[in-house]
């Protein structure tokens, strides 16, 4: 019994001596790991210290971005042209027009790259706008079948746009990948080759940042891209060079709508200001075409702007329900007092209704 406390004594000293041991190891070890994450952590800064200035500062690269092959490259729409006015206005005309474009196969699209980038959409919008049916599986829920179905439609695209001067500015991996540019660039290439019956924002251009890999190392450079430029047209020409011909063409409009809005009493002296609330379209439109519009179906006297834009919508249906094409212009334009836009909406009438009484 008396020999134990001294063993005991004599056992502490070591297991202490074991226990620093280990301790100095261990902060030997979290000592070279903090060393190493400081090194680390130097380097990374020193690297975007490089990188920086070739980048817009509010971009960013995810990781996935950087897993490039050999001589590939990635681009990314800068933030800031996401959030550009004009650029938003241009998506906004071009998801209208496809859900115009697809009513009636029930398709509503809400977000250009979630919607378009497995082929669907982009399959129904271009056998519409052709009148041609494509060889291709309806639903495909893998990414080899999403692919080889874009793969066909891209191909039938570029054929159709090719002859005509398009340059491809998108491709199979840039589509499914959900490239917002690229996208844009194909539908708005579709739009103006079909004349769609939209009027595109002119001047639209976007930064983007395109990630090359060259001999394993990740180059960047910010690169402008223009989406679309001026488009235009008879009247275009008629505001900007000529304008002594523009009071001879208003006249003649005015004289025409006029000989009909007489009918009901009424008279119009101003174009652009007279049309925007869309009544006198609609009732101009009933008409030509010999019906009464009932009132319950537009406002009579509209207060807001939602309420006229509603208003030259309906008009527009009904000019379609008439034969004719839809305006290029939009209800919004017309409601904003854009004269050109007011001046395309009437003379399409003109041309058409000029020989009736």
């Amino acid at each position: 019994m008396s020999l134990t406390p001294s063993a005991s004594a004599s056992l502490q000293p070591a297991k202490m001596k074991k226990d620093e041991s280990f301790l100095g190891k261990l902060g030997g070890t979290l000592a070279r790991k903090k060393r190493a994450k400081e090194v680390s952590d130097l380097h990374e800064e020193g690297k975007n210290a490089i990188n920086a200035p070739l980048l817009p500062s509010a971009t960013e690269i995810h990781p996935e971005d950087t897993l490039l092959e050999e001589n590939a490259e990635r681009i990314m729409l800068d933030p800031t042209s996401r959030e550009d006015l004009k650029f938003k206005d241009l998506v906004k005309v071009l998801i209208d027009w496809i859900n115009s474009e697809l009513a009636e196969e029930r398709i509503i699209v809400k977000d250009l790259e979630e919607d378009c980038y497995d082929g669907q959409v982009l399959q129904k919008l271009f056998e519409k706008l052709s009148d041609r049916k494509l060889n291709v599986a309806e639903v495909t829920q893998s990414e080899i079948g999403q692919k080889q179905k874009l793969q066909t439609v891209l191909e039938a695209v570029n054929n159709t746009l090719r002859p005509h001067g398009w340059t491809v500015e998108w491709s199979v991996d840039s589509i499914h990948s959900k490239n917002l540019v690229a996208i844009v660039y194909l539908l708005v290439a579709l739009a103006m080759h079909f004349q769609a019956p939209i009027r595109l924002p002119e001047h639209v251009s976007v930064q983007v940042v395109v990630v090359k890999k060259r001999e394993g190392i990740l180059q960047t450079a910010v690169v402008t891209k223009e989406l679309t430029s001026t488009t235009e047209d008879a009247f275009d020409t008629l505001l900007d060079h000529a304008p002594d011909k523009l009071n001879v063409v208003k006249t003649s409009l005015i004289t025409f709508v006029n000989k009909h809005l007489n009918k009901l009493n009424l008279e119009v002296t101003e174009l652009e200001t007279q049309f925007a609330d869309g009544v006198y379209l609609i009732l101009l439109m009933g008409l030509l075409e010999d019906y009464f519009v009932p009132l319950y179906n537009f406002f009579l006297t509209p207060e807001s702007f939602e309420q006229k834009v509603h208003n030259v919508a309906f008009a527009f249906e009904l000019m379609q329900d008439g034969g004719l094409k839809k305006p290029k212009a939009r209800p919004e334009d017309v409601v904003n007092l854009n004269l050109k836009s007011t001046l395309r909406v009437l003379y399409n009438l003109f041309t058409n209704y000029k020989n009736s009484d």
